[in-house]
């Protein structure tokens, strides 16, 4: 059974789950993975595919076929991740550059309009959007990359924030990626999210969008106590660290 947030003062929106000790990216109880590749680092297309594995020393099973996802306009750039960041190879993500994060990331809550007693079977936290939750993406405000509910802060200090309820479709249902979060470093980008798209053809400001019967499959399946991440990178990077990092090869 689900951990609903239907209540929230503040909420961090990244969920923190436990990782063991290694030198390698993918936390060694990671149990499930979402890959995204895209040919270029300017790409604004990738395909998305799931792997799951039952212990560290098992292999990954890919579980699908590749979906197609759309990305930022700008495509890719070194996230605050799990990894090192190689800013030889990549440019640094930043706040408003319309680039989706590459690296390997957490994931946390799943959120979407929909009410909490309609997702209590959910092996993931979700938060119920209502009008009043806001997705902070201003750099100078202390709740930058903060998942919040504005009636609830006493002060506010922000000039800018996404205001989820009133996304229409592309904030229907989503995922919180965790990037930018241990620590939050203000400008180094947020409110990053893999959420529907509305059509197959357009663009995002930096997240990860698909088909919302596929996000909605992805959700159902996503389970906290199996540690997943998404990792997203160019092909070229997979090929380079694929080895290194240990990851799997998508049929």
């Amino acid at each position: 059974m689900m951990r609903c947030l239907s209540v929230l003062i503040l909420l961090l929106a990244p969920i923190t789950f436990s990782q063991s000790q290694s030198n390698l990216p993918i936390p060694t109880d990671c149990k499930q993975m979402i890959l995204v590749l895209t040919d270029s680092i300017t790409a604004t297309k990738g395909t998305l595919v799931r792997f799951e594995r039952s212990g560290e020393k098992n292999k990954w099973q890919q579980i699908e076929k590749m979906i197609p996802v759309v990305l930022g306009r700008n495509g890719l750039g070194w996230g605050k991740s799990l990894n090192g960041i190689d800013s030889a190879i990549l440019p640094i993500k930043t706040e408003g550059d319309g680039r989706s994060p590459a690296g390997v990331f957490k994931l946390g809550a799943a959120f979407g309009y929909a009410g909490a007693d309609k997702m209590k079977d959910l092996k993931i936290p979700y938060i119920p959007v209502s009008e009043m939750v806001e997705c902070i993406d201003d750099i100078k405000s202390n709740y930058y990359n903060q998942i919040i509910i504005r009636d609830k802060i006493k002060e506010v200090d922000w000039n800018s924030s996404e205001k989820m309820y009133f996304a229409d479709i592309w904030y229907e249902q989503g995922i919180v990626v965790e990037q930018n979060t241990s620590p939050v470093v203000n400008g180094s980008g947020s409110c990053i999210f893999i959420h529907n798209w509305s059509k197959p053809d357009e663009t995002s400001a930096g997240c990860t969008e698909l088909e919302p019967a596929r996000l909605t499959e992805i959700i159902n399946w996503l389970d906290a106590s199996a540690n997943p991440v998404l990792v997203q990178l160019t092909k070229g990077l997979y090929e380079l660290y694929q080895k290194t990092w240990q990851l799997p090869f998508p049929e």
